[in-house]
């Protein structure tokens, strides 16, 4: 049976397709490398060492540096032994401190070079490659909206978040938590998620979370206004009840056609023939058989004159 593909890998497969320019794909490299990328020596060689747990993100990166630098490259793969035994996929990259120079990557300092972020284009190649290496988004099917990006220091998750605040045309308000040994940058709000989807260039998945977002809303405001009416119709019957009672009071010791106010009189016949009528409804029954206008607020005025009518005869009822 095929796996079920989730949504954060769906964004990530996206992402993988756009047509990057060379420009747009150093971005997209530098904050990789930077989230998920090692500098290792070997043999007095330098080596940036990539890994990652999926294999279109691994030839995605793989093809991105030979596009751009046309720097050998090769893969490596291993298995995990933990309790879902997936492959982990390794990209190693020699001439690593070339790289790493053009790239201005520091694994010690958290700031991030102005020269790799100069524009929009560039703030979201970047973010589509931190993305890629450490980010993770819910499905919109579920109940709580997340977005986050996991990242390794706390001083360059800060520059992190502060360059989301330079992309131009969007507002984020990203927080960061520490969670075991990560500094984890996270959206909540559904439409900031919108942006970040959108920022990165991955429109399918854009349009899939809004339609089912949309979905979710109008099911969710469905679900509000029956409640509301539900709870009204409870509210209208539990009020009647009330009324009733008090009118039955009235009837048996001194009779409804005793009653000397005539609209009284008139609403206490109308509630006990319409038990199931609003105020509102009352108010319009009982305007077209008087020919006047009566208002919701005249009806709960007579209620309650006939409730203290009703509480003053309660002793000769019992």
């Amino acid at each position: 049976m095929q796996a079920k593909v989730s949504f954060t890998q769906k964004v990530k497969e996206e992402i993988c397709r756009l047509p990057f320019s060379d420009e747009h794909l150093r971005a997209v490299l530098a904050a990789f490398i930077k989230v998920n990328g090692s500098l290792q020596i070997q043999n007095g060689k330098s080596l940036i060492v990539i890994k990652t747990e999926n294999a279109k993100i691994a030839k995605f990166i793989y093809h991105a540096v030979e596009k751009v630098y046309g720097i050998p490259s090769r893969f490596a793969y291993s298995k995990t032994m933990n309790f879902k035994k997936r492959l982990s996929y390794s990209v190693i990259i020699d001439e690593g401190d070339y790289l790493i120079g053009d790239l201005e990557i520091s694994f010690l300092d958290g700031k991030i070079s102005k020269h790799i972020v100069c524009n929009d284009d560039m703030i979201s190649g970047y973010v589509s490659g931190a993305f890629l290496a450490a980010g993770s988004c819910n499905s919109p099917k579920k109940s709580n909206y997340h977005l986050e990006i996991s990242l390794n220091d706390e001083n360059y998750a800060k520059w992190f978040s502060k360059l989301l605040c330079k992309y131009k045309g969007t507002e984020f308000t990203a927080k960061i938590v520490k969670r075991r040994l990560k500094y984890v940058v996270y959206l909540k709000r559904a439409q900031q998620i919108v942006d970040f989807l959108s920022m990165m260039g991955a429109t399918n998945a854009t349009l899939e979370f809004e339609n089912i977002r949309i979905d979710r809303d109008f099911s969710s405001i469905g679900n509000r206004l029956q409640n509301l009416d539900t709870a009204n119709y409870n509210k209208t019957a539990s009020a009647a009840e009330k009324q009733i009672s008090d009118i039955t009071i009235i009837d048996k010791v001194l009779g409804i056609d005793h009653v000397q106010n005539e609209k009284q009189k008139l609403l206490m016949k109308l509630r006990l023939e319409h038990d199931d009528y609003s105020l509102q409804e009352l108010a319009n029954e009982m305007g077209k058989q008087l020919g006047e206008n009566v208002s919701r607020s005249n009806i709960n005025h007579l209620f309650r004159a006939i409730h203290e009518m009703a509480e003053r005869y309660k002793g000769a009822y019992k």
